[in-house]
């Protein structure tokens, strides 16, 4: 995991307070696997390999605790949590009844231009996975959905308490190629579905979507126990 020391500029340029940038480098290395789930967190080597002092690192680490990114027993190390079938179960059957109630509401709620516009974002993404355009890593079509509810309880649920947990699980279910090809045809028959109005078919479909990713986190984790 070794990079060039931080500043106070994040990665998009603007400035940012320090424990900011260490919070989010954190998290990014956790998305990417460099801190692995299970992980001790070594705050003293994670300092030198940022170039910082130690107190950025330690507020960093306990933000990720209250996230739940991060776990710490009494008188034991830090570590990033770890997955496993149970916990992966759990996550998507919270998933499965508020995203499908979210799909739902987005369904008759976004206006004609944003379902277009929708349409266009998942077609470039498609493109981009293809290699015929620049990366895209922003897009997010479950997020989108889930905010185009309208749902505050839901966005809130989705978007700020559960969302760093969700994106790991989420990674891990989508990081066999087969995997990744299925869930985006998924996607399309779920915006298909929103683009008829068809609300029912549409909430249908998305969770079967997050139960079929559920099975496949849960085999996946299962076998490596």
């Amino acid at each position: 995991m070794k990079d060039r020391p931080i500043t106070t500029i994040d990665k998009d340029g603007i400035d940012a307070p320090l424990t900011d940038v260490v919070y989010q480098r954190m998290l990014d290395s956790i998305y990417a696997g460099a801190l692995a789930p299970g992980s001790v967190i070594n705050e003293v080597e994670l300092a030198r390999e940022f170039g910082v002092s130690r107190g950025p690192v330690r507020e960093a680490v306990r933000r990720l605790q209250g996230i739940q990114i991060v776990t710490r027993e009494p008188y034991t190390k830090a570590r990033v949590v770890t997955m496993t079938a149970a916990s992966a179960l759990e996550l998507f059957q919270v998933r499965m009844g508020l995203e499908g109630v979210a799909c739902f509401l987005a369904t008759q709620r976004m206006s004609d231009a944003d379902i277009e516009h929708l349409q266009r974002d998942l077609e470039s993404h498609q493109q981009s996975r293809a290699g015929h355009g620049p990366p895209d890593r922003h897009f997010d079509l479950h997020e989108r959905i889930v905010r185009a509810s309208g749902n505050q309880r839901i966005i809130t649920a989705l978007c700020d308490d559960l969302y760093h947990l969700l994106r790991i699980y989420r990674r891990h279910s989508g990081s066999v190629l087969e995997r990744k090809d299925d869930a985006l045809e998924e996607h399309w028959q779920i915006v298909r579905a929103i683009s008829r109005r068809d609300a029912r078919l549409a909430e249908s479909l998305m969770r079967s979507h997050i139960e079929r990713a559920a099975n496949h986190v849960a085999n996946q984790l299962g076998g490596s126990q």
